[in-house]
């Protein structure tokens, strides 16, 4: 079993920063991509960013140049770090990571950790 736990959220003025963690563990054999989404009442899942296993980032334009995604495949773990925030970046913030091994991975999420900005 693979279990995916984040960490980090909170409450926060708007302008402020919070910083994000996320640890894949259990039985892993690899991890292909790992990246952020979030949800809010009312709007879809939508993917805030991700980076594959060699580094690659790719970000929703909302928060680019706000918000930077990093990796450290040592320890399964993926960040956030979330700069400048607005109201709208008031979520449940989720991390995936694609477990698996030979081109064949699958995803598992976390429970999710909630950021509130407070304008």
């Amino acid at each position: 079993q693979v279990q995916v736990t984040e960490s980090g959220g909170g409450l926060v003025q708007t302008g402020g920063s919070l910083r994000l963690s996320c640890v894949a563990s259990g039985s892993i054999p690899g991890i292909n991509d790992m990246g952020w989404y979030r949800e809010s009442p009312g709007k879809e899942r939508e993917m805030v960013a991700t980076i594959t296993s060699h580094g690659r980032t790719d970000y929703d334009d909302s928060v680019k140049g706000r918000f930077t995604i990093s990796r450290d495949n040592a320890k399964n773990a993926v960040y956030l770090q979330m700069n400048l925030l607005k109201p709208e970046d008031t979520a449940v913030y989720l991390c995936n990571a694609e477990v698996g091994r030979g081109g064949l991975y699958y995803d598992h999420w976390g429970q999710g950790t909630q950021v509130t900005v407070s304008s």
